[in-house]
């Protein structure tokens, strides 16, 4: 439960006024006129106003030191009526810049000499030393406290602002995600159902494979969104939510565009090895969507895939040699196609290069930079279609 600045400015203000009350009697016993009714008035008037210190310091300041003016100019033991003074004069500090505060302070002192100037007092080295400490330490400690304050509201901004750039980069990241996932599928899926309904009446039996492939197709992009899900969803009791896909499954990739009418050739050369997940998941998505933009603009055309392991990083490149939309498929404003493929790359270090090719077709080529750890070797070369 959180209390209110006002309710705390009040239990000090009546803590401190009981402080005075109680420290009233002791005036007799040092030798100074005995408090009356008027000064115990004078007394809980100087220290009423601390109610309000943190909403206006400087009228609080103002009250309190005219009220201990009249108090000490009547005569009365200046101590027991300080103690609302001396706070004032720290929450100006606390509160206000140097430029009002050091004149609180210093005028602070010069009523402490008035005090002792009204007392007749023969103590002026303890007077004078009071009246340059208790004022410059007080006014230190609201400094400090001032800062303090500034700095832990400009780290609250900047953890505000962290998180509003987390949030912003986590959405599109999962933009990101939910692209390549229904892209991709939805344009497997588009051009089985051309082809089913082509065929459906003259080879039944092509139109079941391009079925098997459509149900084989949604079934996997609702694994992959479904896992996607769990991602966000999970805590640390959750269930695991299963590896993303990677490089190891670029040859299911391969053989669902090549029955799309586009047969793809997979190549891997060197020696397969564990990457970061995070690597192998931007290497994985790059090629779904360069294989994409191939179904969806070059239909019937021929693509390769080539995967190279070299020792500090991983190379793949996409081509094709289909003739058609090159200005679609070159657009990168606004959408998270190609522009995603340079975020994604640029996430991991990696360096894209994405256009057409001089003799015909289109080409994306991606290099990321990865651990050296190696595995046993996998074959080297499929073709898939």
């Amino acid at each position: 439960m959180r209390i209110r600045p006002l309710a705390v400015d009040a239990l000090v203000a009546t803590a401190l006024t009981s402080v005075a009350l109680l420290l009233g009697p002791e005036a007799a016993r040092q030798g100074q006129n005995p408090l009356d009714a008027a000064a115990y008035a004078l007394v809980v008037l100087a220290h009423l106003p601390l109610v309000l210190r943190s909403r206006v310091p400087l009228l609080v300041w103002c009250l309190v030191h005219a009220t201990w003016l009249v108090y000490i100019a009547l005569g009365y033991w200046p101590v027991v009526c300080s103690f609302g003074p001396l706070l004032a004069v720290y929450t100006v500090a606390s509160l206000r810049p140097g430029a009002l505060s050091v004149p609180c302070a210093a005028l602070m002192g010069g009523v402490w000499i008035y005090a002792g100037v009204v007392n007749h007092t023969d103590s002026w080295p303890s007077v004078l030393g009071q009246a340059v400490v208790y004022p410059a330490v007080l006014w230190r400690f609201g400094v400090v406290a001032r800062r303090s304050a500034e700095l832990t509201r400009q780290l609250r901004r900047e953890q505000a602002e962290r998180a509003r750039r987390e949030v912003a980069e986590e959405r599109s990241r999962i933009a990101r995600e939910l692209h390549d996932v229904v892209a991709h599928h939805m344009s497997v899926i588009s051009v089985h159902v051309g082809l089913a309904r082509f065929v459906f009446d003259t080879d039944r039996r092509t139109a079941r494979g391009a079925l098997d492939t459509i149900d084989a197709t949604g079934k996997e992009a609702l694994d992959e969104l479904r896992r996607m899900l769990m991602v966000l969803r999970a805590d640390d009791d959750g269930a695991p939510a299963g590896p993303m896909p990677g490089l190891a499954r670029l040859d299911e990739m391969a053989e669902r565009v090549s029955a799309g009418g586009v047969p793809v050739a997979l190549s891997v050369e060197g020696t397969p090895r564990p990457i970061a997940p995070g690597v192998e998941l931007c290497a994985y998505r790059i090629v779904q969507e360069a294989l994409t933009n191939v179904l969806k603009h070059a239909p019937g055309a021929h693509a390769e895939v080539r995967l190279s392991y070299e020792p500090h990083q991983v190379t793949v490149s996409v081509t094709d040699d289909g003739e058609g939309a090159i200005p679609d498929r070159a657009r990168t404003d606004g959408g998270h196609g190609l522009l995603g493929m340079r975020e994604r790359a640029k996430l991991y270090g990696g360096q894209i290069s994405i256009g057409p090719q001089d003799q015909g077709g289109f080409a994306v080529r991606l290099t990321l930079p990865t651990a050296a750890t190696t595995l046993p070797p996998s074959p080297g070369h499929r073709l898939c279609g």
